[in-house]
């Protein structure tokens, strides 16, 4: 039987949605080598051709667009879902430029709406370091870093570091653009057959249907992977980032998402691959 390799992250919203193509689905005709990674570190296996499916943010795919494509489901689009701009109190943008800020890794899409919002604000060269998501709100409360950029649950939980928020990035990226934020999404080799890519994308489709029929389920899954994280706080998490555009991410989501390329590349954040088709 064929194997592929497959990446997902162990942030609830992954582990939800592939609950029941992991450990339900027993009739596939390929066998799944699962890679439980932090999104970053996916990133640079995708980046290195390392993965053949995988969960990625869309600032690596528009890196990576002729040598993968994006699946339908598994994708983490939304409104009101978007990184936050940390400081240990309040201060201005022009500070943050004139300083150092933390990134949850380089490849990121948190990084990218950085880089975005700091351009439009007048401040194309700014200083920044790359951390592990979780660890850049303590950085930053005991002066490591002047601000930084948090992603997935720490929006939830930077209030207990006595952290302020400068910029919400999702807010501005949807009041700049009036888009859906798209963070991250399901990609493919494009050397993949097209049959077992399809196979798959529905595979994965179902089981984001059966853990919204099945939630006690999918949370126990999903708690297996986040055992540090309180429970509501998990809940919060997959309410935010498992919506409508998870199971099929549709004609606005697609277009949000070629909309943040085309910025990217605009602004030389992302190299000049142009594609007629990102599926």
């Amino acid at each position: 039987m064929d194997c592929i390799r497959v990446g997902i992250s162990p942030c609830p919203n992954d582990t939800f949605a592939f609950y029941h193509l992991l450990e339900k689905r027993q009739d596939l005709p390929f066998e799944i080598d699962l890679v439980i990674a932090d999104v970053e570190e996916l990133n640079r296996k995708v980046k290195q051709g390392g993965l053949d499916i995988s969960k990625v943010s869309f600032h690596l795919f528009g890196h990576v667009l002729d040598r993968y494509r994006l699946l339908r489901s598994g994708s983490a689009l939304g409104r009101g879902c978007g990184p936050l701009i940390l400081t240990s109190k309040p201060c201005s943008v022009a500070s943050v430029a004139s300083a150092t800020t933390a990134l949850p890794g380089m490849y990121t899409t948190a990084s990218m709406l950085f880089r975005l919002f700091m351009a439009e604000s007048g401040f194309r060269h700014v200083d920044t370091v790359h951390m592990l998501f979780s660890e850049i709100p303590h950085a930053v409360a005991v002066g490591n870093v002047h601000a930084g950029v948090v992603i997935h649950e720490t929006r939830f939980t930077f209030g207990k570091h006595g952290l302020h928020c400068l910029q919400d990035l999702g807010q501005w990226w949807e009041n700049s653009t009036g888009q859906p934020i798209p963070l991250g999404g399901i990609v493919a080799k494009r050397s993949l057959a097209h049959d077992k890519v399809e196979l798959f994308d529905a595979a994965l489709r179902e089981s984001i249907e059966y853990a919204y029929a099945h939630v006690d389920e999918a949370l126990a899954f999903a708690a297996r992977y986040a055992q540090e994280m309180a429970p509501e706080v998990m809940k919060q998490h997959i309410a935010l980032y498992v919506n409508e555009f998870t199971a099929d991410i549709g004609e606005e989501g697609m277009a949000a998402v070629a909309y943040m390329l085309e910025t990217g590349r605009r602004h030389g954040i992302l190299p000049d691959i142009h594609l007629q088709e990102l599926t």
